[in-house]
């Protein structure tokens, strides 16, 4: 009966066994670097008194969340690519899949508050302080982790309550599209589940970003100076760069139906925003914030001068 399986076997790249070790140091090597820029960017932010504002407390939030979120994936990929196909319990598959939610639907609603972080700031400067005081950012904050504990539990629990039918994981971790290929009989409500789930969790996010966007240009626009327009799109622009690498991957991976899956380009995706994306989110932000940069330097000043 294997719906009473105690194991899954995630087969990972077993496509192109022979690119594993070119794979290995690639891989290795990103997580190494981004997890060293996000921990840069969060210890430069708490260590600069003029950086403790609220834009600066949400990157806080979204690096420590891209470090969490790259760790629950990476090792298991770099596990499978010095054995090969490898093991993982169904517990284990299960604590995955909840701790990936978790932390991805986590960083959409933050990637929100961002957003209407920057709208208070260009359309309401003069109450910004009052708006975004550190009770709201705070719940603002709670908010996402409560969002992402909700999305992981629904999703793990109605997964795993169902019988399985099959015990290899045609993925490098235990995403929801292919443990769906792995169910019993119809699949078809654990389909709309997630894409019901998706709409709340990306779809509901990224219309609030959107409206804020949207009020941000109005607003800018009726700026009599063309130094203040520039300024407002420049603070806002890395944001938007990032909400647009992360929704388009997330987007295309759960508003699809079944029937459109390819495990192939779904692991190519998959690769995008478990990876690349927690990598970008630090170089984007450091490299277009003056702010960011200038606390770099200081901080490396100083440690050039202690030595």
């Amino acid at each position: 009966n294997l719906s009473e399986v105690s194991e899954f076997r995630l087969l990972g790249f077993s496509e192109v066994s022979h690119l594993h070790p070119l794979l290995f140091v690639v891989l290795f090597s990103l997580y190494i670097l981004t997890l060293m820029a996000n921990t840069v960017i969060a210890l430069i932010i708490n260590g600069d008194s003029t950086l403790h504002t609220p834009m600066y407390f949400f990157l806080t939030q979204l690096s420590c969340l891209d470090i969490c979120y790259l760790s629950v994936i990476v090792p298991k990929i770099l596990e499978n690519l010095m054995v090969g196909t490898t093991g993982i319990s169904k517990t284990g598959c299960a604590m995955q899949m909840f701790f990936f939610f978790f932390f991805g639907v986590a960083e959409c609603f933050l990637l929100a508050a961002m957003s209407f972080d920057r709208y208070v700031a260009v359309c309401y400067p003069l109450h910004y302080i009052v708006i975004m005081s550190s009770k709201v950012c705070k719940s603002l904050v709670a908010g996402t982790y409560i969002c992402g504990t909700a999305v992981g539990l629904v999703h793990t629990t109605i997964t795993f309550s169902l019988p399985f039918c099959g015990l290899a994981i045609n993925h490098f971790f235990c995403e929801i599209q292919p443990l769906l290929e792995l169910l019993c009989g119809n699949t078809f409500p654990s389909e709309i589940q997630v894409i019901a789930v998706a709409v709340f969790a990306i779809v509901g996010p990224f219309l609030l970003i959107i409206y804020s966007y949207v009020r941000i240009i109005l607003t800018v626009l009726k700026m009599s100076s063309a130094e203040s327009q520039q300024k407002a799109f420049s603070t806002c622009f890395s944001h938007l760069l990032v909400v647009t690498l992360f929704y388009s991957t997330a987007s295309s991976m759960y508003l699809q139906p079944k029937a459109s899956y390819s495990a192939s380009v779904n692991k190519l995706l998959s690769l995008s925003y478990t990876v690349m994306t927690p990598l970008l989110n630090p170089i984007i932000y450091s490299l277009r914030n003056e702010e960011v940069k200038g606390a770099l330097r200081k901080r490396w000043t100083k440690i050039n001068f202690m030595w």
